[in-house]
């Protein structure tokens, strides 16, 4: 989720990523891993894409946040009652 609008935005800038993983001071490989979703960003690197793009940062982080749940259980049998039980005891 994340990697595709960081990867959106960057092309609709017309960055390259090598250009854009300067900006982030990482190598080009680690950005291109990260936008495949092999990698995660730090938090850190979602407030300067943020910036960067000029987008909200509560939009990318909610992204950022939204795909690290879903990445850890996707392979989990319980993971919609699991969930659920978390949204359940946010209210």
């Amino acid at each position: 989720m994340i990697g595709d609008k960081i990867r959106q935005l960057r092309e609709q800038e017309n960055i390259l990523l090598r250009q854009l993983a300067a900006k982030l001071d990482m190598d080009t490989a680690l950005l291109s891993k990260m936008e495949r979703g092999d990698r995660y960003f730090r938090k850190e690197d979602i407030v300067t894409l943020a910036k960067i793009f000029k987008q909200p940062k509560k939009e990318l982080l909610t992204l950022w946040l939204a795909d690290k749940v879903l990445k850890t259980i996707k392979d989990e049998e319980q993971k919609e009652e699991a969930l659920k039980l978390a949204l359940k005891s946010l209210k």
